[in-house]
């Protein structure tokens, strides 16, 4: 997992999920009824932020619904997928650590054929 560092002040608190760290940090929206790949990386790990209730996440073999808030952690060459099984759009903001190359994904299921 990646480090992150927990910071107190006065007005709060934050989270540093990166700091002068190579990365990439994307925001993914998936429409109901739509799911991404099911997929690995060979060059890259994922810390997943879950921005809206109802997320259903799968890492490996655990197919687990989450709310907004949760992180889950996806380590290199780990299974993983994204689902929106509800009436309402789906964002996840991945921060993914390593070599983001679009050619390192291998696709194990895939709904459009890709």
């Amino acid at each position: 997992k990646p480090f992150v560092n927990y910071v107190e002040r006065p007005w709060g608190s934050f989270k540093q999920f990166a700091h002068n760290t190579p990365c990439t940090v994307s925001l993914m929206t998936v429409q109901p009824g739509q799911r991404l790949s099911l997929q690995s990386h060979t060059g890259r790990a994922e810390l997943w932020i879950v921005l809206d209730d109802d997320a259903e996440i799968q890492v490996g073999d655990d197919i687990r619904k989450y709310k907004t808030g949760d992180e889950i952690w996806i380590p290199v060459t780990e299974k993983h997928r994204l689902s929106c099984k509800s009436d309402h759009p789906i964002r996840v903001l991945e921060v993914a650590f390593g070599n983001w190359q679009q050619d390192d994904i291998t696709r194990y299921a895939d709904d459009y054929n890709r």
